[in-house]
């Protein structure tokens, strides 16, 4: 069946294209590789399956529900033991412990309460695990469960204070008068003595403050020390409510969803518990001298193979510091690592989750943009001999090792932004060995043997597959997955060029150009630029984008004769810190401006009518639409824009603060960041069509109704407004997509197709 380049076609979107495999994982043995996947031609609203292959390769088997259960207990993650022979992992809220060697599972509980964050105790005997808030140690052998923190919710009962002066004399003379009393009194006395002995030996009760709640708890594989965080909610913090209109009931029904930034936000803390007293050293994380506000987060944590040193990766409540210490378990003595300042906000790829400790070593491995690139750094943990592993004009961007525990295996954009490769690095940053080359992006899950590689790898015009490779022989790969349909591929789908264009600062701005004559179309002399969301994502690459559909809608309008751009604007990922804070305290700043520098670019080098310019986008895309309308009215004549933030005072704290600061302090960056405060400026001459979900509980549908009404009291009538009852903030039914693009593609048809020339342009 040939493929039809229509709205409604496209807009099938996974049933065309599949969606690709994931949570990718070898049985224990290096027999088996199982991944969940849906290969296109399925319903809309079908799930992922489970399959499995050998590892010698061979066509997927999809596994029956009924099989479902035995092949997750043995194919999940967890905790391995030093002799690596066994697994211990939670699958449903239960734990059960895998035999490696012969692929046998024994489930260790089975309760109405979740275990889980299992480890294998330092001696091999036990597990120690999670349940609700505590921690337990359950023997292999016999099954005993100990119990080895107490820590309670409950506020702590207050000492009984002994009477004085006149009233004790009172109760003196109560016991001396009454023998009623004095027995009573002696059998107080008793059941305090029973309870003491019945609590000898049990753990001291941790007592937590008011109003807060466990967070993790973290212990050695000893059971000596717990490293506990805590979080507190915040006190008269307003949430928002969303309508679900169109519900099963019939009636409207309110979802009570996240805070505006700037309101009282959660507070935590963090300690390490004495197991055998009981007592608990909670840390103070900030360096002297430190005079930011709030208290610190600690965003991860891991004990050292012998249980006597933690680091704790922690950042400033304002995101500008973050700190690495080690924290010595039986002191609480602190040992600051690193610490990374930045005036605008400290972040960047796997921030917080490419960080622990070097195998074998008392040293920290962590990904930093010290330099202004992510790279991967070590140091021992008392702060000495810091080295820089990686360096140069790319990033890392994920950290793993093999099973087996001997070296680095990395994610990085070295030699192209546009591509993501893996790679072997030793320990101290030496013995490097690329494993894959050419474009795409590749990750790679390593065979618990390290034989073989499982590698997703997609490319710009094709969306991630599943390769089986050995290891010694990475590039001869066999594909073991084909996702999307026949009908999609018949269409000759392309690999939009990749250019740089000149902004306004000199700065040389990577996009993505689809041009009419690359899909045997003739220009119509306009030109529609595409506005990724999110701000710091990365769009311009050699591989599948997140944004497949919108990849589809960019052929439709390149056959349509329309010349399209993509851009990665100023905040993007993949280009290092400058790059990514350049929008801090104005986005609408060098965000903005690249847009409209790369409408110069198809002016002048396009030949594209500079009187015919079109933009859209969603989220973020649909702020920038906006902005762009309102703000560069000379560049843009017509724009839609998908659930956009319209005044970011509304929007969530933790992404919002990190960029603007909080509104009451930098009202100015808010005011000259949201799009409502200048609705003023839409042009006669200009067309706007918004399109929202209702139940979006992310920018919420709120949040396009003040702007409805600001247009309305300011008299605009060049303007749209196109609602879909059903959706959130992602759209999932096909019909709604459907409706949202036709919309796009006729405001641009409408606007932008009048005739036009451009001086010495080809439509004059």
């Amino acid at each position: 069946q040939e493929f039809e380049l229509s709205v409604r076609s496209i807009m099938r979107g996974p049933e065309l294209v599949g969606e690709s495999p994931t949570q990718i994982r070898w049985t224990d043995d290096s027999e088996w590789l199982y991944f969940r996947w849906r290969p296109g031609g399925l319903e809309w609203d079908d799930e992922r399956s489970l399959y499995r292959v050998p590892a010698g390769g061979g066509s997927p088997e999809k596994l029956n529900d009924d099989d479902e259960y035995e092949s997750a207990v043995l194919i999940a993650q967890g905790d391995i033991s030093r002799d690596r022979r066994w697994r211990v992992s939670t699958v449903r809220g239960d734990l059960h412990l895998v035999n490696r060697l012969d692929m046998t599972a024994r489930r260790l509980t089975h309760t109405e309460d979740t275990e889980g964050s299992a480890i294998f105790s330092a001696d091999g005997t036990g597990v120690l695990f999670q349940r609700d808030d505590n921690v337990y140690r359950l023997s292999l052998d016999s099954g005993a469960l100990e119990q080895i923190t107490r820590v309670s919710t409950d506020p702590a009962p207050e000492d009984d204070k002994e009477a004085e002066g006149q009233r004790a004399f009172l109760e003196t003379q109560q016991v001396y008068l009454f023998e009623h009393i004095s027995r009573a009194k002696g059998r107080e006395e008793e059941e305090e003595t029973r309870e003491e002995a019945r609590e000898a030996g049990e753990p001291k009760t941790v007592y937590l403050e008011s109003g807060e709640t466990v967070q993790s708890l973290r212990p050695t594989p000893d059971g000596d020390y717990v490293f506990i965080r805590v979080s507190k909610q915040a006190q008269g913090a307003k949430r928002t409510i969303v309508p679900d209109w169109v519900t099963a009931s019939g009636y409207t029904e309110d979802l009570i969803v996240r805070t505006k930034v700037g309101d009282s936000q959660s507070q935590g803390r963090a300690g390490i518990i004495t197991t055998a007293s009981g007592e608990v050293e909670w840390l103070d994380l900030k360096p002297e001298g430190y005079e930011g506000e709030g208290k610190i987060r600690v965003s991860n944590v891991g004990w050292n193979e012998s249980g006597t040193t933690a680091f704790v990766f922690a950042v400033s409540f304002d995101t500008k510091d973050r700190w690495i210490w080690s924290v010595d378990a039986a002191t609480g003595d602190r040992t600051l690592l690193d610490h990374l300042r930045d005036e605008a906000w400290v972040a960047g790829p796997c921030f917080s989750t490419c960080v622990g400790w070097v195998p074998g070593q008392d040293r920290v491995y962590f990904v930093s943009e010290e330099t202004g690139y992510a790279h991967l750094y070590a140091v021992d943990a008392d702060g000495s001999n810091k080295k820089a592993l990686t360096a140069g004009p790319w990033e890392v961007l994920g950290v793993t090792m093999p099973e087996d525990r001997s070296r680095f295996l990395l994610t990085t954009n070295e030699g192209s932004p546009f591509n993501q490769h893996v790679s072997w690095m030793g320990f101290d940053g030496d013995e490097g060995e690329v494993i894959t080359e050419g474009d795409g992006r590749f990750s790679v899950t390593l065979s618990p043997d390290g034989r073989r590689l499982a590698f997703l790898h997609d490319v710009a015009n094709r969306p991630g597959e599943l390769f089986l490779a050995q290891t010694g022989q990475p590039s001869e790969m066999e594909r073991l997955t084909h996702s999307p349909t026949q009908e999609w591929e018949s269409f000759d789908w392309k690999k939009p060029e990749i250019i740089r264009f000149e902004a306004e600062d000199g700065t040389m701005v990577p996009a993505r150009i689809y041009r009419p004559a690359s899909v045997g179309a003739q220009g119509n002399g306009a030109a529609v630029i595409f506005v990724h969301g999110s701000g710091y994502l990365h769009n311009v690459h050699n591989y599948w984008s997140t944004y497949y559909r919108e990849y589809m809608f960019n052929h439709l309008l390149a056959a349509a004769g329309y010349t399209v751009l993509d851009v990665d604007y100023r905040g993007s990922a993949g280009y290092g810190r400058d790059w990514r804070t350049a929008i801090y305290t104005w986005m609408g700043g060098k965000d903005l401006s690249d847009q409209v520098d790369g409408a110069a670019y198809l002016v002048t080098e396009e030949g594209v009518d500079p009187d015919r310019i079109g933009l859209y986008g969603g989220s973020y895309g649909g702020f920038i639409t906006l902005m762009g309308l309102f703000t560069a009215g000379e560049t843009f004549k017509s724009g839609a824009a998908l659930r956009p933030v319209t005044d970011w005072a509304h929007y969530n704290h933790r992404y919002t603060s990190r960029i603007l600061n909080l509104p009451n302090f930098d009202e100015e960056a808010y005011q000259k960041s949201s799009p409502i405060y200048f609705a003023d400026n839409l042009g006669p001459d200009q067309h706007l069509v918004l399109l929202h979900g209702m139940v979006d509980t992310n920018v919420h549908f709120s949040d396009v109704v003040r702007l409805t009404q600001r247009l309305i009291e300011l008299g605009k009538e060049n303007w749209e407004l196109a609602v879909y009852p059903v959706e959130n903030h992602g759209f999932i039914e096909p019909t709604s997509w459907t409706d949202e693009y036709r919309r796009i593609f006729e405001i641009f048809e409408r606007t932008l197709r009048e005739p036009g020339c451009t001086e010495g342009g080809a439509f004059c």
